[in-house]
């Protein structure tokens, strides 16, 4: 259970570097606010075409009486665009990583630099272009996978009791589980870790992983929140991504408790 604390304890020293470093927080709101006016176009544009779409694929209920079919496509109306809403919360992430790469890129290697002993981060040696195909394909089949997920949870909501508690909390979990790998793929990439490696790390400290990313995707369902919370969810990223490959325990650069331990107790060690 220590790994779940662990795990928000990197999502708050995340959202703490980058108020810290206000130059850095403002740079990585610039693709969140790209991917927000996006995403607030197409779901503007599903609110109002999702009733022509459903009577286009329902012609077979043209013939039913007018209140049966306004209760049958007015819930398949809410469900179009409430499947859509849960696609476009869960992937929100990765197509701002996307649009950011660039950006959480370089966040994330100063955020290597603050904490790494030498002032160094690690570097894939790949042209941008390579990284970006990278970025995209790996993002599309963690989209998959999540998509897989949501079909699956989606039926079982319909079981009675289970479909209303159980089933919720094992799609905040999964949620959780895949928007953790998204942001840490930032720092593991660099590191050139492919996605199969980073799946089999993150699986291997699932509390550490839930305990980053569920409280984030709780957030991430208040409005507007996702923006402002992203740079710093790159930044513990970041730091969680050095627990993950071993270099968590050399974070001692901008450590003050252990410089205090230092300087009060030489023999403390």
């Amino acid at each position: 259970m220590r790994d779940l604390g662990t795990g928000f304890g990197y999502l708050l020293k995340g959202q703490r570097w980058v108020f810290g470093h206000g130059r850095w927080f403002g740079f990585g709101l610039i693709p969140g606010l790209i991917t927000l006016v996006l995403y607030v176009g197409a779901l503007i544009g599903l609110a109002y075409g999702a009733d022509d779409f459903v009577a286009w694929a329902t012609p077979f209920a043209d013939d039913w009486s007018e209140a049966w079919l306004a209760v049958f496509r007015g819930f398949l109306v809410f469900l179009v665009f409430a499947l859509g809403l849960l696609l476009a919360v869960v992937t929100f992430t990765a197509v701002t990583l996307l649009i950011g790469q660039p950006f959480y890129e370089e966040l994330s290697e100063q955020v290597d630099k603050s904490v790494s002993p030498d002032g160094t981060a690690p570097e894939s040696g790949l042209p941008l272009v390579r990284e970006l195909w990278i970025s995209a394909r790996d993002s599309l089949r963690i989209v998959v996978r999540v998509a897989a997920w949501a079909v699956l949870l989606f039926a079982l909501g319909f079981i009675p009791v289970l479909g209303q508690t159980v089933v919720p909390a094992i799609g905040f979990c999964v949620t959780g589980f895949f928007l953790t790998q998204e942001l840490t793929s930032v720092a593991l990439q660099r590191r050139r870790v492919d996605l199969r490696k980073q799946l089999a790390m993150l699986r291997s400290r699932r509390l550490l992983v839930w305990g980053f990313g569920v409280p984030l995707v709780v957030s991430f369902l208040v409005p507007f929140v996702a923006v402002f919370l992203m740079p710093g969810a790159v930044a513990g990223a970041t730091l969680m991504a050095r627990d993950l490959t071993g270099e968590g325990g050399q974070d001692t650069r901008e450590d003050p408790a252990t410089v205090r331990l230092t300087v009060q107790d030489p023999d403390a060690r």
